[in-house]
Parts: structure tokens; C-alpha cells; sequence
């Protein structure tokens, strides 16, 4: 039985195309017909032939009733596909990745040299270089439409390749929040949830030195639904190795938690307050710790011309070295705020480590950054993240002729290591940088360091980098 002409026509455009031809061509006819005009079949290329007056009767007849069909909307529809709807295929894959590429050039006075080399200065003495600080590959996508996955390997960190974001996701598992599985980047302090792509300097501030960061173990997160808060706890094997690895029955468990809110968030460039605090705790399955941080700069690479006794990589400026712990208490407070370019963020870290029958010693750290655009930008803020996001220029560089985006910025960290008998040293740094994002995906980076080391056995030194990067990322 037939139905309405426009329930026969949902299909595809193509498909009302051939219906609204047909009409126009069985209208065409019912006029012939209705003028009383002689109609002629069309004739086979090179037979020509006419039909006789029967058959001509015969198919204006069968015309006319299709028309009456039509108007009447009993015809019955053509079968045609439905609209192409994107129905989701599982699983789905997209390759994503990183490449970083860093030049450094390092000035140190005398006393820098002989306290990084334990009293040789030759042992001390840092080579310039360039290394690939990052070469990541990354296959993401859907497993199911509530799992989503990551396989990130990256080919120019230590102990290549090396395990990355490797983990599944599972939405909307205790109400609106989401389970993650794997190794991940623990849920604790905003400058280590910052994507690497989207850092302001080369490096994470000093106080990184203190974080878990990438451990495998489960998490789960979510965010209200004004996307005003977020939190996260997770619990994790510690410590994890470049390939994600960790065993031991003597502990070797971590936990970690962390809670954002904004105070204010008038929308991008409007004004934005982020206020937020951590708290992390590990039991090691060697019970031991050892907290060390470069100058925010790193190279890994070796060369030729080096002399033998120099460092081919750059090494440690502060280090409590490995010592004996049962247990460590890491706190943090975060605050950042956004005002049309202009843009801060700071934090403070306080690490209190249980030792096996000797004092309890404490570590404290902390930075503070500033950024302004001069071409008129405003950074974005991931609200789902808590974090700082991706810089996008107005007008990015190209066949349109654009400047890209370019961002002044500035930061003070500070790393304090030496507490009792442990001797680790205390460093502040000073960095002044230069971003030229020439579109979302490629920036340039420059970075000069000024890093001030204070000694406990060889005293005060002094050193400054200039450091600089390409970056792509896809």
C-alpha cells in the first residue's frame, strides 16, 4: 500500500532528484496528452520506426495513471538509501605525533664547572649540543563508543623507544566520571598536566623533580557539568620503568589526587582565576628515593671531539643522590590567572619523606611564571583539564600572509634539596623566552637560563643557557 510522496522522498538528494525528474517528465506527457498532439516514442539509433496508434494509446494511458498516483500520493516510493549518516565504526585509529629538536649553548663560570665535576672542572665542563628532545609516535582513537585508547611511544628518550601515554579509557563509569587504565601522567600539579606540545618554556619548572608523574596504575576523573571544577585520584605502581613496568612485594604503591576550581572564568581574554592543590603519597618498592633536577634544559646525545672526561649529556645541577625511605607526603597549591594577553602561573611544593630509622627531612619547591602576546592572542584554558591550552594565532603565517602569534614570557624556579645530612643543593633559575607560534602546530621557542646553584660542599656558582626549538606536532 502506498504512502505520502514526502515520506518516499527522505532519502538521499539523489534520490529526489530521479522522483522530481520523473514528475516533470510525466507532466510533460499529461500536457501532450491534454493538447491532443501527436506523441512519437523515441526511436532506436538508425531503425527509425513508428508505433501504431494502439500502443501509442497504450503507453500515454500508462503515463496518465502514474500521474494520477503522484498527485494522489499512493505511488509507491522508489527504494533508495538512507542519508548517509556518519554511524560510528569501532575501532577507530589516528595517528598523532611530536617532534622536538633542541640546540643549547652553555657559559659557566669556574666554580660551576668544578662543582659539577666533584672538584675537576673538566669533568664539569657542559658541551654545547642538539638532540631531539622529543620523537614521539601515537595511535589514538575509539574502541567502542564509551572506550577510548592511546599507544604513545617516543623514539628520542632515554631508553628509545619508550613507553608514553599507554592506556583505555572508559566513560561515564561512576556517574559522569571516567576510569583510565595504564601508564599515564598522574593526576597532581598543573605544570606536569600541561602537554609538552603546549608549554610555554622549554621545560617544566624545577619543582617537576618531585612529582610521580608517568606511572602505571588506574585513575578516575571528571569535571562538573559547568565545567567549573575538576578532580582526579588514581593509584599506581611506583616506581614505573621506560617500559611501564614495576614488580616488588616490599610496597611499590602510590596514590595521588587533585582538585581545580575557578573563581572566575568570563570567557577567553575576559578574565580567568584557577586556584587548585594536590596531595600524592608513595611507598616504594625499593624503599629508596632520589630527587634531581637538570637546569630546565636536557641533552642526551654523545659526539666527537669531546674530551674523555666531559659529560656527553647534561647532568644534574642538584641531586639528594639514592637514600633510604619508607615513605614520601607531597603537597602542592597552584594558582594561575588569564586577563586578555597577559597570562600567570604559580606553584609551591613541599615533600615530607619518611626515613628507616634516621630523621624525617623535608624538600620544598616552587615557580612562577608570567606570559604576554604581543600580537593581541589570549591563551586558552582547557576548562576539562584544569590546565592551560593550546596557543592559536589570529593570523598564522602562510599563504595569507600572517605574523603567527608572538609571546614574551618569564619565569623564577626554585629547587630546594639539602635537608639534614642530605646534601642535595638548591637552585634558582631565571628564564626569559621568546615564542613565535607561526601557526597551532609549529612554534619556535628561544630560551635563555640563568642558573644560580648554591653547593652545600662547594659553594655558589653560576651559569647561563641559551637553548632554542622547532616544534611540529600533528
Amino acid at each position: 500500500m502506498g504512502y505520502p510522496l514526502e515520506q518516499a522522498t527522505r532519502g538521499n538528494g539523489w534520490c529526489r532528484a530521479v522522483l522530481a525528474s520523473m514528475g516533470v517528465v510525466l507532466l510533460g506527457s499529461l500536457a501532450t496528452l491534454d493538447a491532443q498532439e501527436p506523441v512519437l516514442l523515441p526511436a532506436v539509433i538508425d531503425q527509425p520506426q513508428v508505433e501504431s496508434e494502439s500502443n501509442i494509446q497504450w503507453e500515454l494511458q500508462r503515463l496518465q495513471q502514474q500521474i494520477d498516483e503522484l498527485r494522489a500520493g499512493a505511488v509507491t516510493p522508489v527504494v533508495c538509501s538512507p542519508d548517509p549518516i556518519a554511524k560510528p565504526k569501532f575501532p577507530s585509529v589516528r595517528v598523532t605525533g611530536l617532534i622536538q629538536t633542541d640546540a643549547l649553548w652553555f657559559d659557566q663560570d669556574e666554580a660551576n664547572r668544578t662543582t659539577l665535576g666533584a672538584g675537576d672542572p673538566v669533568r664539569g665542563d657542559i658541551q654545547d649540543g642538539a638532540d631531539f628532545r622529543r620523537a614521539r609516535l601515537a595511535a589514538t582513537g575509539q574502541a567502542w563508543d564509551n572506550v577510548s585508547y592511546m599507544l604513545e611511544m617516543d623514539f628520542g628518550f632515554p631508553g628509545r623507544p619508550s613507553f608514553m601515554d599507554v592506556w583505555l579509557d572508559i566513560d561515564d563509569v561512576v556517574g559522569s566520571n571516567n576510569l583510565r587504565i595504564g601508564q599515564f601522567r598522574q593526576p597532581f600539579g598543573m605544570d606536569g598536566l600541561t602537554s609538552v606540545r603546549e608549554m610555554t618554556f622549554l621545560e617544566r619548572g624545577l619543582p617537576f623533580a618531585f612529582l610521580p608523574f608517568r606511572q602505571i596504575g588506574a585513575t578516575l576523573y571528571g569535571c562538573d557539568s559547568d565545567e567549573v571544577m575538576t578532580w582526579a585520584v588514581s593509584g599506581f605502581r611506583y616506581p614505573t620503568d621506560f617500559n611501564g613496568g614495576n614488580i616488588g612485594d616490599n610496597g611499590g604503591y602510590g596514590m595521588a589526587a587533585r582538585l581545580t576550581g575557578l573563581l572566575m572564568n568570563n570567557g577567553p581574554g575576559r578574565g580567568l582565576v584557577h586556584l587548585g592543590g594536590g596531595y600524592s603519597f608513595v611507598d616504594p618498592s625499593n624503599d629508596s628515593f632520589q630527587y634531581r633536577s637538570q637546569p630546565e634544559v636536557g641533552i642526551f646525545e654523545t659526539g666527537g671531539g669531546v674530551p674523555a672526561a666531559a659529560p656527553t649529556f647534561v647532568p644534574p645541577f642538584v641531586d639528594t643522590g639514592i637514600f633510604q625511605a619508607n615513605n614520601s607526603n607531597l603537597f602542592n597549591v597552584e594558582f594561575a590567572t588569564a586577563l586578555g594577553s597577559f597570562y600567570s602561573q604559580s606553584e609551591f611544593y613541599f615533600v615530607v619523606v619518611d626515613r628507616p630509622g634516621q630523621s624525617t627531612v623535608g624538600f620544598t619547591g616552587a615557580y612562577s611564571q608570567v606570559g604576554y602576546f604581543l600580537t593581541g592572542e589570549s591563551r586558552t584554558y582547557n576548562s576539562k583539564g584544569g590546565v592551560f591550552g593550546r596557543v592559536k594565532p589570529n593570523h598564522s603565517v602562510g599563504r595569507g600572509g600572517g605574523l603567527g602569534a608572538w609571546e614574551v614570557a618569564g619565569r623564577w624556579s626554585y629547587l630546594d634539596l639539602t635537608d639534614d645530612d642530605i646534601l642535595g643543593g638548591t637552585l634558582n633559575d631565571l628564564t626569559a623566552g621568546l615564542n613565535w607560534y607561526i601557526n597551532p602546530f609549529t612554534k619556535f621557542q628561544f630560551n635563555y637560563i640563568y642558573a644560580m646553584l648554591d653547593n652545600p660542599i662547594y659553594g655558589d656558582s653560576e651559569a647561563g643557557i641559551f637553548a632554542m626549538r622547532a616544534q611540529v606536532d600533528f
